[in-house]
């Protein structure tokens, strides 16, 4: 039985786009293009997912390969990119809807940074989650076991009774080899609420 819907944040409650989150603050396509490549580089967010790295740091690296004239962009862009992120339409009614109609808690596991951790209760749409986990505080990410072990201990959780809904296989097959059930996540909010009445709808032995 399915008590738990563990959800990913970029690319399933929100849209991570490096060109819409640059250009709510350049309007030049050479620096928007610029921008994207280095603020933005896995270089660098790897390990700010990871919590090995600070903000400022990252700022001066990235400050080391632009321009002068780009550095206040990229500071405006880095700090502001948590503002910046559209909510994938139907998410956030779908979460909400979940809740109350088969009584699931609903949590975050999202590979991400300090900084995002710091700010996430100013994030609308994660105003419905029971508990959160971020890799950059727990130590852990995506897809090592240890991640999914710790989220399950931190909310006394059991894998069996729990369903991960990302992106990426890669992060669904670690959940699946601890144990929870995984959904990958094509951008389709109405396919996932079929999937997901028909689930918790065997639950209940309601009739779908």
């Amino acid at each position: 039985m399915i008590k738990n819907l563990i959800f990913d944040f970029g690319q399933v409650m929100v849209s991570f786009k490096r060109k819409y989150m640059v250009e709510q603050f350049v309007t030049d396509p050479e620096d928007s293009a610029i921008l994207q490549k280095v603020v933005f580089d896995r270089l660098y967010w790897d390990r700010l997912d990871a919590g090995t790295i600070e903000d400022e740091e990252v700022l001066r690296l990235v400050c080391e390969r632009l321009p002068e004239r780009l550095h206040s962009s990229a500071r405006d862009i880095y700090y502001n990119w948590i503002y910046n992120i559209p909510d994938i339409t139907g998410m956030a009614d779908l979460i909400r809807e979940m809740k109350e109609r088969f009584g699931v808690k609903v949590y975050l596991l999202s590979n991400i940074s300090r900084y995002f951790a710091s700010h996430s209760s100013e994030i609308e749409c994660l105003s419905n989650f029971d508990g959160c986990i971020f890799s950059s505080t727990c130590g852990f990410t995506k897809p090592h076991r240890e991640i999914y072990e710790h989220i399950c201990s931190k909310f006394s959780l059991i894998p069996e009774e729990c369903i991960f809904i990302d992106d990426r296989p890669d992060n669904i097959e670690g959940a699946e080899n601890y144990g929870i059930k995984g959904y990958i996540f094509d951008g389709d909010s109405s396919r996932l609420k079929e999937y997901l009445i028909n689930l918790l709808s065997d639950n209940k032995g309601e009739k779908k």
